[in-house]
């Protein structure tokens, strides 16, 4: 292209670029074209620069002085027709602030220093394979279309703070921000009211600093907000107050440090709201979030410290193989209970046992015998009828070896009874003269106990009524004996 062909604010461009000077087509500071594509319909001939302009300048040799570096920095403009870098190799940054791009840029394979798109609209971004040797910003952008960043690979960090992608009420076929297998070196933020209508995908990418999507809005609804299965993260993945309209899906994660949904709002009624099987991380915060609507899967998660009150839950949860060291904050061991009881694949041995391990690490064993007498009385739901009757017999009697009082309370209560019944009503003495004192304490002991032996059940026998009365203590002894010790073998096997 020869200069000639160039219009007045192309030729300040040109003349900018080789300097590193910037060129600001913006009336105020805060003149830009956020809100609509059509606010920029106004911006005649005076603010509008040729996408082939851009093309040819960045792609020529530029002759500049010595001491300095060539910079693209247009604000203000209007970015007319297709800038098309495919596969370009540019050694100058790209910095062009509140634009409104016609067509979306095509930036497939190119190989840039750095990318600078804030405040700009566009009507979609199409960056496969790129690669930046420095940072990816898209701050404050407004993007109608889809953006794809698939397989790109950001040597810096990337920034998408309070950008809008998407619109509200359409329906998009692929992730309107598509992320996946993207390797970014430093940080990924998409915070500050970031907001996204469709899916977001983060599928497979590996990001060496912190995730962030604090107070960011994903909107999804009935499909996936947040696709960020087999992310790899460097430290944490942040995404406090986070409305999340849409299913988030998390298996495979890997974070070294939090995971943290402090105040955050996950809602997919009628199905799957938070999915993160498999996740391994340090620690999954919940605390101070609201009511999930919709289910959630944490099987296989691998965690040190999992904090979410049990109000949290949603009605239905899948917790097999969920791994966690501690459990905040500190509830009751009924309240933990109610969440098990809601896992949709009924009984689940291993959950009770995690729950069990957690209270009895913070040296809570009353709350630790509650969850394991729980898992007893569920498993008991589980059994034939003649194990399910052995099992209330045992939950009656001792509290399947976890409520060890209650054998005391039986035999105390047993022996007030008989010791009464055999006082009002004396055996007869088989021998007379040979016959110890009555005693209807240690009658009734002898009858009770099958092992120990006071000599008074030898030496005398009661009659008619109180005979069968005698018989049934001694059944009654020997079954609270079989329990008692059945119980304080499967406590002291668990210790």
């Amino acid at each position: 292209m020869e200069i000639t062909e160039l219009t007045d604010v192309e030729r300040r461009v040109w003349e900018a670029y080789p300097k590193g000077r910037t060129v600001d087509l913006r009336q105020t500071p805060d003149d830009g074209p956020e809100g609509a594509f059509e606010a920029g319909a106004a911006w005649g001939p005076e603010r509008t620069v040729r996408a082939e302009v851009l093309r040819a300048l960045l792609l020529r040799e530029p002759g500049h002085a010595d001491g300095e570096v060539p910079l693209l920095r247009l604000m203000g403009a209007r970015i007319s027709g297709r800038l098309d870098l495919q596969y370009a190799d540019v050694a100058a940054p790209i910095h062009l602030w509140a634009c409104l791009f016609d067509e979306t840029p095509d930036l497939y394979g190119a190989q840039l220093r750095q990318l600078n798109l804030g405040r700009s609209v566009l009507p979609g971004l199409h960056a496969i394979a790129l690669r930046v040797d420095g940072s990816l910003r898209l701050t404050r952008c407004r993007i109608r279309g889809p953006v794809r960043l698939g397989g790109a690979r950001i040597t810096g960090a990337v920034f998408l703070n309070m950008a809008h992608i998407g619109e509200p009420g359409a329906t998009y076929p692929e992730p309107v921000l598509a992320l996946n297998r993207v390797t970014v070196d430093d940080d990924f933020q998409a915070d500050g009211g970031f907001t996204a209508h469709g899916q977001v995908r983060l599928a497979g990418a590996v990001i060496a600093g912190n995730v962030t999507f604090d107070d960011a809005v994903l909107r999804n609804p009935g499909g996936t907000a947040l696709d960020a299965s087999n992310l790899s993260g460097g430290t944490d993945l942040c995404a406090m107050r986070l409305r999340a309209y849409g299913r988030v899906n998390l298996p495979g994660v890997r974070i070294p440090g939090r995971l943290n949904l402090e105040g955050a709002r996950l809602s997919n009624p009628g199905g799957m709201a938070l999915r993160a099987s498999g996740l391994v991380g340090a620690a999954l915060y919940l605390d101070g979030a609201e009511p999930i609507e919709g289910d959630v899967t944490l099987r296989g998660c691998q965690l040190e410290f999992l904090h979410i009150a049990p109000e949290t839950w949603p009605d239905r949860v899948r917790l097999d193989g969920l791994t966690y060291a501690r459990l905040g904050p500190h509830e009751p061991a009924a309240r933990r209970l109610h969440v098990l009881e809601r896992d949709t694949d009924g009984f689940v041995p291993y959950a009770y046992e995690q729950l069990t391990a957690a209270y009895r690490r913070i040296g809570d064993d009353a709350a630790a015998r509650t969850v394991q007498l729980a898992k007893q009385r569920r498993h008991r739901a589980t059994l034939a009828w003649y194990a399910r009757a052995w099992g209330h017999l045992q939950d009656v009697t001792v509290g399947y070896g976890f409520r060890p009082t209650r054998a005391a309370v039986w035999l105390l209560s047993l022996l007030l009874v008989g010791a009464v019944t055999f006082a009002l009503r004396e055996p007869v003495a088989l021998k007379p003269d040979e016959a110890p004192e009555f005693s209807p304490v240690f009658y009734t002991l002898d009858l009770l106990l099958p092992i120990v032996e006071f000599g008074q059940e030898k030496a005398y026998a009661s009659r008619g009524a109180y005979q069968w009365f005698g018989y049934g203590l001694v059944v009654t002894g020997w079954t609270l004996a079989t329990t008692i010790a059945a119980g304080i073998t499967r406590s002291i096997t668990r210790q």
